[in-house]
């Protein structure tokens, strides 16, 4: 395969996902993580900011490993690419949390364009080696 081929590959089998779970997590983190900041009185608008990554990191966290772990979903052959290829195809969820923590960083805080760039490094980083070691932990299982 191509890169181009394998790029659109690995976005295909993102939507594999239980993405309405997903959001369903994403929204009670973030809901619980405002109400935390509420609770504390640390009033303002970068109170936005830590409960909105969060949701975001969660909502990824369940949709990418959620499409690892599910078997009754999808294209067999995606789920096949999925299994062969744990890393390259946990790299489109990691990117897109990379891209939107970055935006809800940068615009919910005080943060600067770079400093919300380098932040965000971390919890994608961390999604991308929870399910990059969940997909090889699967395949290796599986063989």
């Amino acid at each position: 395969m191509s890169r181009r081929e394998t790029r659109q590959v690995a976005v295909a089998s993102a939507t594999l996902g239980p993405w309405r779970t997903a959001t369903a997590v994403g929204a009670v983190v973030g809901g619980a993580a405002l109400a935390v900041d509420v609770v504390t009185l640390d009033w303002g608008l970068d109170m936005l900011a830590w409960p909105a990554g969060l949701g975001l990191f969660f909502f990824f966290l369940v949709g990418t490993v959620g499409a690892r772990l599910r078997k009754d979903s999808g294209d067999r052959r995606l789920h096949r690419w999925m299994a062969e290829h744990p890393w390259q195809s946990a790299l489109p969820a990691a990117g897109a949390l990379w891209g939107l923590n970055t935006v809800a960083l940068w615009v919910l805080s005080s943060a600067g364009l770079f400093e919300a760039l380098v932040t965000s490094l971390l919890p994608a980083g961390m999604l991308l080696a929870v399910a990059g070691v969940v997909g090889s932990v699967k395949r290796s299982r599986k063989g």
